[in-house]
């Protein structure tokens, strides 16, 4: 059964700490992502209404059997629909909404990386790659989530206002490596990016 989001799915405010606890059964690697991975890594943070979490896709059926008591539904064009039985998504797939029950809000959002052997892939450009090695950090409370320079590149694409705050604040604290992954990764996917000339060091017009 499909179904339409509405004005009624309402998400929990739910803490990186809160996850990590509700994740602490799980033995696969798993990060936090988008603007609260940010967060851990600047050390502060702004309002979020919701919790993004990041798993590769291979590990997708474990962290399933995580959450087996849960509804997962897959987020796609706008509309839900129940995983399939197996804990499986097909390859256009990269956002399961969680909850606990029918009634409850939902609490996380899955979202699935791909990879090659032991390297992270990104999807919009598979030749941007990174070992897994190097794709998670962690915070001073032993939380991990993806490094921000990923974390920025998978917010270039929309540029909404928040991303482009995010941007802002996350720069400065960028250490040469990061600033040079992220302008040579913009560079293959949205070479005019606004946010290129700010990584080059060159004033914007």
């Amino acid at each position: 059964m499909r179904r339409e989001p509405s004005p009624l799915d309402v998400w929990e405010t739910v803490s990186p700490a809160r996850a990590a606890s509700l994740l602490s059964s799980v033995r696969v690697p798993w990060w936090v992502a988008g603007g609260w991975a940010l967060d851990l890594f600047l050390g502060d943070g702004r309002p979020h209404h919701d919790l993004d979490i990041g798993i590769l896709r291979q590990d997708l059926h474990e962290v399933v059997r995580a959450f087996v008591a849960w509804e997962v539904f897959v987020a796609k064009d706008g509309a839900l629909e129940p995983l399939q039985t197996g804990g499986r998504a097909r390859r256009d797939v990269h956002s399961l909404w969680c909850r606990p029950n029918a009634t409850a809000p939902w609490t996380l959002e899955l979202m699935l990386d791909d990879s090659e052997d032991d390297m992270w892939l990104f999807r919009r450009a598979p030749q941007i790659r990174r070992p897994l090695s190097e794709i998670v950090r962690f915070s001073s409370l032993g939380i991990p989530y993806l490094a921000p320079e990923i974390q920025l590149l998978y917010k270039a694409k929309g540029l909404r206002e928040r991303d482009a705050a995010d941007f802002d604040r996350t720069l400065p604290r960028l250490d040469p490596g990061q600033r040079e992954w992220l302008l040579k990764a913009l560079l293959l996917v949205h070479p005019q990016h606004e946010w290129v000339d700010a990584l080059s060091g060159r004033p914007r017009g």
